[in-house]
């Protein structure tokens, strides 16, 4: 089929796809992750249909405890189901993820990662909450762009249904969940294709029925609790396999390239960064600057986090790799390290020739993470004894934790215009950006026919007027 190209967010994105693959989709809303609910029950009360053909059924529950109870028993009784959250949203879902996984129901959580609060509350976006369930038994799979949150949803449920196992595919809150970006829609049609419909009526044929009871949800005595939790691995050692098929199977469609480790830099790279997010975009920015200049670096972008694959890691990294850098988006405090360092460190264990490992925090609560910072990353990794636990983007002057910067640098391609909107006084003004931005690329979309033949200064002269006008015009309703 014919490329569809559409501006939107990551939020609607992960909703476009997850409405094509659910039957029931458990709602709460939570900061930053509501706008996917909200689609999906506008798209259902406007009449749209699934691959299957029809309406997605949405439930409102009055906490995320009763939206992820919602999710369990409706996959319980045989329906594809969907659940959209964030922080102590996610937290409070963690008891029925065990069940869920525990019971191997295919359920999927779309998670526009935020930070947990701690000493305070932060509406924005880390892995803190996402690496407080990475423990339930869910496969977790990161996006890292807009575009990547509309293809990797798609390998999430495809994979979910055909492992039984339930995903949660996770992408930075704000920082992806609310960039707007011009992006490839996948087709419904073109992902219908992909579903195993034998699992689904497998799936579906296991549904709780009162014309043919089964026990679940029992007791189980010490005798028998710890094999019947040992028999689930063959399951996760299947997963892997799956979500690489699905990949490839995604990319024939898009000739978009995705691995459950994606390496990005020389391929004789002696030191590399390891990360998963948006922050990676800024990584790879990095990398190609410290490359043109000569420099043997890397990095390596983590796809399916959980089960983490040590023989794919292995093979994506360059065999000349001497030295690591594990970059966390979260903070575990008392650990020894954060988890990516700690299961990256686990893949080398017994490797005599392992490289040196160390690892880092950054983008804390929404905290900007730049170039240059990721370059400090770089510089440290030169030392012949690199600093462990550190930080990049604050100045740590209680424990001393923080990597210093060199010089500011711009690695923003050519010709590239940037706007930053600052706003004063009450609530809306993020509200009111997105609505300017969105204003301004669709009457730049639609005037495209009657502008192609103007200069990149007309077009900016162009935009600033719109935004100009659109500004008047929201002056004028306030």
């Amino acid at each position: 089929m014919s490329k569809v190209m559409k501006t939107m967010d990551g939020n609607t994105a992960a909703a476009h796809v997850a409405y094509a693959f659910t039957d029931v989709a458990a709602i709460y809303p939570i900061t930053p992750s509501s706008p996917m609910a909200e689609y999906v029950d506008e798209w259902a009360a406007y009449g749209q249909k699934n691959i299957f053909g029809q309406e997605v059924k949405v439930i409102e529950m009055q906490s995320e405890a009763g939206a992820a109870g919602t999710v369990h028993g409706s996959l319980q009784a045989g329906a594809l189901t969907t659940t959209f959250t964030a922080s102590q949203g996610l937290l409070l879902m963690i008891p029925n993820m065990y069940k869920i996984s525990g019971e191997l129901l295919p359920g999927v959580f779309h998670v526009s990662a935020r930070a947990v609060a701690g000493h305070a509350l932060s509406i924005f976006g880390d892995h803190s909450d996402v690496m407080a369930a990475r423990q339930t038994g869910f496969a977790m799979i990161a996006s890292g762009s807009v575009q990547e949150a509309m293809d990797l949803a798609g390998v999430a449920h495809l994979s979910a249904i055909k492992s039984r196992v339930p995903f949660l595919h996770f992408f930075d809150g704000f920082r992806t969940s609310h960039e707007i970006q011009k992006i490839e829609v996948m087709d419904y049609e073109d992902l219908k294709k992909l579903i195993d419909f034998d699992a689904v009526k497998a799936f579906r044929k296991n549904a709780l029925n009162p014309e043919h009871p089964v026990l679940r949800g029992t007791a189980q005595n010490p005798d028998i609790f710890f094999q019947a939790k040992e028999v689930s691995n063959k399951f996760y050692m299947a997963i892997p396999a799956i979500v690489e098929d699905y990949m490839k199977e995604i990319t024939k469609i898009t000739g978009r390239t995705y691995n459950l480790f994606d390496y990005h830099g020389a391929p004789d790279a002696t030191n590399v960064i390891i990360a998963m997010g948006s922050a990676t975009d800024t990584m790879e920015e990095a990398v190609d600057y410290l490359v043109d200049k000569g420099e043997k670096v890397g990095l390596l972008k983590v796809r399916l986090y959980r089960p983490f694959s040590i023989d794919h890691f292995l093979k994506a990294l360059p065999d000349s790799v001497e030295k690591i850098a594990v970059m966390d988006r979260t903070k575990e405090p008392g650990s020894v390290g954060e988890p990516l360092y700690v299961d990256v460190c686990a893949s080398y264990s017994g490797d005599k020739n392992a490289p040196i490992i160390v690892g880092g925090r950054y983008g804390l609560g929404s905290k900007d993470t730049t170039p240059d910072q990721i370059i400090a990353v770089f510089t440290n990794l030169k030392a012949d004894v690199p600093k462990n636990g550190f930080t990049i983007g604050i100045n740590d002057d209680v424990t001393h934790l923080s990597l210093p910067l060199g010089e500011a640098l711009d690695t923003t391609p050519k010709g590239t215009v940037n706007c930053k909107f600052w706003g004063l006084g009450g609530d809306g003004t993020v509200g009111a950006n997105k609505t300017l931005l969105k204003l301004s690329v669709t009457i730049l979309i639609n005037m495209h026919k009657h502008i192609s033949h103007m200069t990149l200064k007309n077009l900016v002269e162009l935009q600033y007027l719109i935004y100009v006008l659109v500004i008047n015009q929201l002056n004028l309703l306030t």
